[in-house]
């Protein structure tokens, strides 16, 4: 019998993902300009003054007027300046990490998705996926569940938003969120199919084991009774 892959409803809802990405560009656009803009000053500033027809020394050029000295010169006082140029290209690498956090918020935004292949849950991040056996691995739950019959609002509203499922054997850790895209949760056969995937073969005892069940129990309740909001 072959078995489909199913992707859950994880990720930002469309208007959601609208925002981010152009958030994102935004702030990649404006890190990208301060690493660029020295780099085109200097190359302008160069050709401005021109190649090979400088003074060599402030001592040279001592007779000048100050606004007419080079702009390498205009503030060395007698020839032991410091290179502008280079300090305008150092300041342009400030903006590199925004571009590069910019660039990451598009991709996480655009990449992030979950599949379940039976019992093994497959996440895709920024820039890379990682898959995880639910039926052996490790869960927990980011924040402790409360009971599905607590009538309170409160506590049905810290019920977890996520599990996190860790490999026994080489410890690689996936994070499953329980939100849907633009839902308060994930839809009821998602829910179930993950509950199912965590319980497949797995023995019914205590210790890690005992609280894969208690989780799995939970997003049946979960499944059963959805959060309002």
């Amino acid at each position: 019998m072959r078995i489909e892959e199913l992707r859950l409803s994880v990720g930002a809802s469309p208007g959601e993902r609208t925002v981010s990405v152009l958030a994102g560009v935004f702030v990649a656009a404006v890190g990208a300009a301060f690493v660029v803009l020295p780099l085109i000053a200097d190359g302008l500033l160069r050709q401005l003054t021109g190649p090979g027809d400088g003074f060599a020394s402030y001592e040279e050029a001592r007779d000048l007027p100050p606004g007419m000295l080079p702009p390498a010169l205009r503030d060395s006082g007698g020839g032991g300046g410091w290179d502008q140029s280079g300090s305008g290209r150092l300041v342009g690498l400030c903006g590199l990490p925004f571009a590069l956090l910019g660039v990451y918020l598009v991709l996480r935004v655009l990449r992030t998705a979950a599949w379940l292949h039976g019992s093994r849950a497959r996440v895709r991040g920024a820039f890379g996926s990682r898959t995880v056996d639910l039926a052996t691995a490790r869960i927990d739950a980011v924040v402790p569940y409360r009971e599905a019959g607590d009538d309170d609002p409160r506590a049905r509203g810290h019920r977890a938003p996520a599990i996190v499922a860790t490999d026994h054997d080489s410890g690689r850790r996936v994070t499953i969120p329980l939100r849907g895209m633009g839902l308060p949760t994930l839809p009821p056969s998602e829910l179930r199919a993950l509950a199912d995937a965590i319980t497949t073969g797995r023995p019914t005892g205590g210790g890690r084991d005992g609280d894969a069940h208690a989780v799995a129990g939970a997003l049946r309740r979960l499944a059963e009774h959805p959060l309002d909001g």
